[in-house]
């Protein structure tokens, strides 16, 4: 993982730090150990210092503790967890796939606050229960402290915060399609993002408080992440209303098997460069194979009139087709998963419809844009 080092894992689940991790850390070590030693000024040197160290891994350690409450709900579910991740904001849990209802990804969102209430009640019944003093005792209340903060900030509900994916399951169970409650919460996200800006840096301007740099940070984080998310599920929402058919590439290379390499050199390949590839079918339109150009220089061009397309085509299986009533948005994830750049697409019949391109997807999302029928100007009328 780019700019991550693996440093263990639990329940299968790898654990990585961010580099950014590092510079938190540090941070966080010298803002509690300049606290403790000036609230225990009879300490040794180096006891609030190490104390604050000591804070600042527990309070990481919370923080995993608060992601793997959501793994755990989402590996119950049948939902892969891909790896936990501590960074500058806290920590991320990459699952491998959204819950299958609006209820499990409830769940799978609330288990993170759930976890740090839970250890916010047990430090501070520790506190509570045990004679605990000096810079033991600052710490427990302190992490006790943490745990409430992390549980009632990410209540928040915006994305990319636990509260906003609250919120989304909620709009999905309403609406009955996940991807409005991803943008709507998004977009929620984005309204926190701008208010902790501007409240920040009035903060910041006047009154100097220096602090309001990371609510300002924290701000930026929200905007970016939501804005992208709720840009992802409206681009998701819009390929899951379509069907892979209808993004056949215009003109896709579909040639019979029957012609010979000369009909097929003078009518598909001289005076063209686009194509380089042809999907090959039989005489009922079926998938057959792929036929390269680059595959002709095989045969002597005397024997071109003599040799059939079928001949020199790869026979390949239906590994990289797909049925033309299959969403956009299965034909794109399938692209995505198996790494390819095309995809042949079949009627219910198994028949060639013709080639669907990834770097065409794009191009047909704008089109069709483009194409839709605009709201007529509203024109005023004046009372007579």
């Amino acid at each position: 993982m780019n700019g991550n080092i693996r440093v263990g894992s639990l329940f299968g689940i790898p654990f990585y730090i961010n580099s950014s991790w590092f510079l938190v850390l540090a941070l966080v070590t010298f803002s509690y150990g300049s606290g403790l030693a000036q609230q225990f000024s009879n300490l040794p040197g180096y006891i609030p210092w190490l104390s604050g160290f000591v804070a600042a891994l527990l309070l990481f350690a919370s923080v995993l503790a608060h992601e793997l409450g959501h793994s755990l709900v989402a590996i119950k579910q049948g939902v892969g967890v891909n790896s936990i991740t501590l960074f500058l904001f806290g920590g991320l849990a990459s699952l491998e796939k959204e819950s299958k209802t609006p209820a499990e990804a409830f769940w799978v969102a609330i288990a993170g606050p759930a976890v740090s209430f839970l250890l916010f009640g047990l430090f501070l019944g520790l506190s509570t229960v045990l004679p605990l003093g000096g810079p033991l005792g600052a710490v427990i209340q302190l992490l006790a402290y943490i745990n409430l903060v992390l549980a009632v900030f990410n209540l928040i509900p915006g994305l990319p915060l636990d509260g906003g994916n609250i919120l989304k399951s909620l709009v999905w169970k309403i609406t009955g399609n996940a991807y409005k409650g991803v943008i709507f919460a998004g977009r929620v996200g984005q309204i926190f993002g701008w208010v902790a800006i501007l409240l920040a840096s009035l903060q910041l301007f006047l009154y100097g408080n220096i602090n309001a740099l990371w609510a300002i940070l924290i701000g930026f984080f929200l905007l970016q992440n939501a804005g992208s998310a709720a840009q992802s599920a409206s681009v998701q929402n819009k390929l899951s209303r379509l069907k892979a058919a209808d993004a056949v590439t215009p003109d896709s290379p579909i040639v019979a098997e029957n012609l010979s390499l000369r009909e097929f050199a003078n009518n598909y390949v001289i005076g063209q460069k686009k194509w380089q590839k042809f999907i090959v079918t039989n005489e009922m339109g079926h998938f057959i194979g792929v036929l390269s150009v680059d595959d002709m220089k095989l045969v002597s061009t005397q024997e071109w009139p003599h040799t059939s397309v079928r001949e020199i085509t790869k026979l390949e299986d239906a590994k990289n087709t797909i049925q033309g009533e299959r969403t956009l948005l299965e034909a794109v994830m399938m692209l995505e998963e198996k790494q390819l750049s095309q995809l042949t697409v079949l009627d219910e019949h198994n028949r060639v419809l013709g080639l669907l391109e990834k770097s065409y997807v794009p191009q047909f999302l704008e089109k069709r844009q483009q194409s839709q029928p605009q709201p007529a100007d509203k024109v005023e009328e004046t009372p007579a």
